[in-house]
């Protein structure tokens, strides 16, 4: 690799108004393990190895832009998700995270089910062979055809998000001949620490039945009398990367308080209350993320505790996470091919991907934490700004950040925390080919699903 040197812009963030470090780290060559997969190590010749391959093998073989995905993290969070909850609770990984046919396979042998938001999500899922009754379908407009889908497959709940959707799927099971199990999605005020976009229970935005006015208790009435549905239950979903417990306590009051309405009225005591997923992880070492038995514990004690109060027997839970267990398990492995210093500011370090392998950072303002993988360095640390090599201004994968100032074309960089929203929000911006995700475990690795290619592209171009 060469290490040609350059002039090396600004050492110390505080020359940014933006910024969001007072210093730099002491140790530049290390990888704090809350953002790094679990089998992710440096070895004595300063290489990063995933699954105990070397991420410079991984480049030759797979090339780069590409995910690279640590099974074993998977499976392991999939088991503790799975144990924290125990019988007594479902969990259901939230497909839009990511999805392929092997992670299908890995949720199916680990115990958890699938919650999945469009056909092609339950296209894959039963192509995959997960039981129709371990998958729930949610979405806010979903169409006909893909209800019908759902339904002839038998999937074990449709989450109802309009009123529209309660008569329309009660007519289809009902022309079925079938009794559909359905929840029915309330927004329940909360307003969620996080980015206006991924927030999502307060009443100004697109999903849910607001329980504001009565709206979600009129559902409840008209569900309740369609012969085609069986109303087992309420979902909330309260937004995504959430760090604080508060939002989920004041959501399962709201919901448990419905259900007690419920009884009153009906005298029927709905038996489960889906509280979302939506919990955060670490994408920089100032992200402090709970363990799956501390979420569980919590969520537990305060459905308990409301329903006590109410007069309830306890529901049965559903929680629903995506980010939190793909998350962490993936890193986006990019080589480095221009380095420019601006005076005074910071270095700009362009890569061979960008927004159309991670828009997050674009679309959210999303903070991620990168690293020199290829070699140690001893040089000093300038500050960064990552960017990819499409034509937009705002093409950044990382805001700030610290690499070394001897950094040069030809090396090899990674950004942790990138297996959730990152591939399955890919673009072909500029005719960019989407980069393959690959599976590495116990020193083998194998493309889960492989890097398009120009027939691709030019396939789908008809014209």
């Amino acid at each position: 690799m060469s290490r040609s040197a350059h002039p090396a812009g600004p050492r110390h963030a505080d020359v940014l108004p933006e910024g969001h470090y007072t210093a730099p780290p002491t140790d530049l060559n290390a990888l704090d393990p809350k953002v790094w997969a679990n089998t992710v190590t440096r070895n004595e010749d300063g290489v990063v190895s995933v699954g105990g391959i070397e991420v410079t093998r991984l480049a030759e073989e797979f090339g780069t832009p590409a995910y690279f995905l640590d099974e074993a993290d998977f499976r392991a969070r999939c088991r503790a998700w799975a144990a924290a909850f125990g019988r007594d609770a479902d969990v259901f990984y939230a497909g839009k995270a990511f999805l392929s046919r092997a992670i299908v396979r890995w949720l199916k042998e680990e115990g958890l089910n699938l919650d999945v938001c469009s056909g092609g999500e339950l296209a894959t899922a039963l192509a995959a062979g997960m039981p129709a009754e371990r998958i729930a379908f949610h979405g806010n407009n979903k169409s006909v055809e893909e209800i019908e889908r759902a339904v002839e497959a038998g999937v074990g709940r449709i989450v109802l998000d309009s009123f529209q959707e309660i008569v329309r799927v009660a007519h289809i099971a009902q022309r079925a001949g079938k009794r559909q199990r359905v929840q029915i999605r309330v927004t329940v005020g909360v307003e969620a620490h996080t980015h206006e976009f991924i927030a999502t229970a307060h009443e100004d935005q697109k999903f849910g039945i607001a329980l504001a006015g009565g709206q979600a208790a009129e559902a409840v009435r008209r569900a309740l009398k369609l012969d085609g549905l069986e109303l087992i239950g309420i979902h909330s979903h309260i937004g995504s990367q959430i760090f604080d417990m508060a939002g989920f306590e004041v959501s399962a009051r709201r919901v448990v308080q419905l259900l007690a309405e419920v009884r009153d009225e009906h005298g029927v005591e709905l038996p489960e209350i889906d509280l979302g997923g939506g919990l955060g992880i670490a994408y920089t070492s100032e992200d402090d993320p709970r363990e799956p038995h501390e979420i569980a514990k919590s969520l537990t004690e305060i459905v308990t505790r409301e329903c006590e109060a109410a007069g309830l027997r306890p529901p049965r839970i559903s929680v629903e996470p995506g980010r939190a267990i793909v998350g962490p398990t993936a890193f986006t492995l990019y080589e480095v091919g221009t380095v420019k210093p601006l005076e005074g500011l910071r270095t700009y370090v362009s890569v061979d991907g960008g927004m159309s392998d991670n828009i997050r950072t674009a679309l959210y303002d999303a903070e991620y934490s990168v690293a020199l993988v290829s070699r140690t360095s001893e040089a000093a640390p300038m500050l960064s700004r990552v960017v990819g090599k499409h034509c937009e201004s705002g093409d950044i994968v990382v805001k700030d950040a610290f690499l070394p100032a001897d950094l040069a074309p030809g090396d090899l960089i990674a950004v942790p925390a990138t297996g959730a929203y990152c591939r399955s929000m890919a673009s072909n911006y500029n005719h960019a080919l989407r980069p393959p995700v690959v599976a590495v475990a116990d020193g083998e690795a194998r493309v889960i699903v492989r890097r398009e290619t120009e027939e691709d592209l030019l396939r789908l171009d008809v014209g």
